[in-house]
């Protein structure tokens, strides 16, 4: 059921905020524009990406290789003047090759000493390019700097720079020799993005575009310092009493073994999602809000990131495999009955 009030209702809100929101829809509108110079297409993963950084959440990407992930990521970084840095994960890296290590080297004044060397984890984006492929402590060591926003090395702790965001990808295709992520790491992304194939309209124009002289250069359009006054904003953007309620219901909905969960799941889903869906689904409506110009969330931001939110939290059984039902189609069915309930 959609609700009555306008996306620019006002609310208790600064005028100060009132307008860094304005302000953020405007930015966001220009960042669409420029990203749309070099990206064909994409533009729900676009959004999911923007919501994700601003609500200083990560990204889990799952797509066939060829989706162009990486140019989208780096140009993302380029519009918003961070530094980027991409790790393919193999199954030989390590955690050193992540966080970085100690190197024994001369110091000025000639006696040896060591040195620590920064990973590729000390950016502002990083994409881990197929992180299923490294084995289960060289994942940790990843999700570590994630969750904490820190390394530690031979006892010494490193903070990693704001804002900081990873970009995970997995390929849903090659599974041999890979070590997929179990659910509690899973847990720590934010949101699932799938890519799909572009339309034949956009397979032609990537093809005219992207065969040519170099990619254009895109603008930049904020600074490291303004992205992370813009998380601030998203984390006062006011969030109704009915809206929490809301996303409570629906996530406990998915739980087989709770009272609230209807009779068609139980023999579907394994386990459901835990309260860190609930957090995520606030902070992911505040952002998308925000990033549409609303002075509060709606139920509508809700539905929106509801289905990146869940879907990866969502374990099925095997019974819902048998019957060709994956957790996205469980999710978005659930979601269709808490609307009607609404």
């Amino acid at each position: 059921m959609a609700e009555s009030s306008s996306p620019t209702t006002k609310t208790n809100l600064s005028d100060d905020d009132v307008g860094a929101i304005d302000r953020l829809r405007e930015l966001y509108a220009r960042l669409r524009k420029e990203l749309s110079r070099v990206i064909i297409g994409q533009n729900d993963v676009i959004e999911r990406l923007a919501i994700c950084m601003f609500a200083r959440g990560h990204g889990l990407l799952m797509g066939v290789p060829g989706l162009a992930k990486t140019l989208l990521v780096s140009k993302v970084a380029e519009t918003m003047s961070l530094n980027f840095s991409r790790i393919q994960f193999t199954p030989d890296l390590m955690p050193m090759d992540i966080t970085g290590t100690d190197i024994l080297q001369d110091g000025a004044d000639g006696r040896r000493e060591f040195q620590f060397i920064r990973g590729p984890v000390f950016a502002n984006i990083v994409l881990a390019d197929e992180i299923n492929r490294a084995p289960p402590k060289t994942q940790a060591a990843m999700l570590e700097a994630m969750q904490e926003q820190k390394v530690t090395v031979v006892g010494k702790t490193f903070r990693l720079e704001s804002p900081f965001f990873v970009l995970a990808t997995q390929n849903p295709v090659e599974q041999e020799g890979t070590y997929p992520l179990p659910e509690a790491q899973l847990d720590r992304f934010m949101f699932l993005i799938e890519l799909d194939y572009p339309s034949e309209e956009e397979e032609i124009l990537i093809a005219r575009t992207t065969t040519g002289e170099a990619l254009p250069e895109l603008n930049h359009l904020m600074t490291a310092a303004e992205i992370i006054d813009h998380q601030h904003l998203v984390r006062r953007v006011p969030v109704p009493d009915h809206i929490y309620k809301y996303a409570a219901k629906l996530v406990r909905k998915t739980r087989p073994h709770g009272a609230s969960a209807p009779a068609w799941i139980k023999p579907l889903v394994a386990w459901g999602a835990g309260p860190r869906a609930v957090q995520f689904l606030i902070l992911g409506a505040k952002a998308r809000a925000a990033l549409h110009g609303s002075y509060m969330v709606r139920l509508e931001d809700i539905h929106e990131v509801a289905v990146p939110v869940l879907t990866h939290r969502v374990i099925t059984t095997f019974a819902a495999q048998a019957e060709g039902l994956d957790a996205k189609q469980i999710v978005k069915r659930l979601i269709g009955e808490t609307i009607e309930e609404a």
